[in-house]
């Protein structure tokens, strides 16, 4: 999308899912067939992003370069920002001052994965509504565990709130958050919690004094869901949930090398390639049976002259 610009915040100790993640990042762990950070990394790029930062700690850095790279396999742009210590997720914004110059951006929680066909569209819309912030809404039936929204019969957000205890609404505010160039500036104006963090609520409540908030809702149909992987039963969750679309759909959730091609950003001969160097995996035989059943966009064939695979 034209000017908006992406950002996944993939940094943190990871403590909900310790002792796993004392020695790996939480978004390099895998949701069944692929790694977690593959899962958001997605959803920007079904959404039309070519341009995306990834916030890692320093000590993750390099390997979350050796996993992706700088994006060019798929068309794309990563940029990798150091975040020193996790000071909250409005912080994002001001790590990733010098990244957007001034773009617009949607930044998603490395920890979240949506399995939601409407969703592309979704933030599609989102971002052409140019001025102001978006966030998205899901009904929960916990909701005393989420930051909540209340919203008037447009849609504009009159009320936020953080993990109250009796809570009147049931609409959590999800991991994914699409804001005008103001998100970096009113960061820098925000003062640290009583936990000593930067919160995101506070960044979007001054979007709310604004009256530039909105809540655009998930639908809540069977095929929808929104998880969030950042704990064991979580993660677990996510699993079993991939493998079942996947097996019942034999489509890929979650993979930036069939996306990238479905967007046209790639031709078929490096999907291909991509598909060859992991072919002893489940997940390389998937996208070659994706590529022969058409479900890539139309049903392919490998070309006559091949390339030869990049070595993984």
């Amino acid at each position: 999308m034209r000017g908006y610009k992406g950002i996944i915040l993939a940094g943190g100790t990871g403590s909900r899912l310790w002792p796993t993640t004392r020695v790996t990042s939480k978004q390099l762990m895998p949701v069944y067939d692929k790694p977690m950070i593959y899962y958001p990394l997605t959803t920007l790029m079904e959404a039309g992003l070519r341009d995306i930062a990834i916030i890692t700690t320093p000590q993750d850095h390099s390997d979350y370069r050796d996993l992706l790279g700088d994006g060019a396999q798929w068309g794309i742009d990563l940029t990798y920002i150091a975040q020193p210590r996790p000071d909250g997720l409005a912080q994002a914004y001001l790590l990733a001052d010098a990244y957007l110059d001034g773009a617009p951006s949607v930044l998603i929680l490395g920890d979240n994965l949506f399995d939601v066909p409407q969703l592309p569209s979704v933030l599609r819309n989102a971002m052409a509504r140019g001025a102001g912030a978006t966030i998205l809404g899901a009904s929960v039936p916990d909701p005393e565990r989420f930051g909540l929204a209340h919203v008037d019969t447009s849609g504009h957000v009159v009320l936020l709130e953080e993990k109250p205890q009796n809570p009147t609404t049931n609409t959590a505010v999800t991991g994914v958050y699409v804001c005008d160039a103001r998100a970096t500036i009113w960061a820098k104006t925000l003062t640290p919690s009583a936990r000593g963090e930067l919160e995101i609520i506070d960044l979007l409540n001054l979007y709310l004094s604004a009256g530039a908030l909105r809540l655009l809702k998930l639908p809540t149909d069977n095929a929808a869901c929104w998880m969030d992987t950042g704990t064991h039963d979580g993660l677990f969750s996510a699993a079993q949930h991939v493998r079942s679309r996947q097996q019942a759909t034999g489509d890929l959730i979650g993979s930036p090398d069939l996306t990238a091609y479905r967007q046209g950003w790639i031709e078929a001969q490096m999907l291909f390639d991509l598909a060859d160097q992991m072919k002893t995996s489940g997940y390389g035989q998937a996208l070659h049976q994706n590529l022969k059943r058409g479900q890539g966009g139309k049903a392919v064939e490998r070309p006559l002259q091949d390339s030869p695979a990049r070595a993984a």
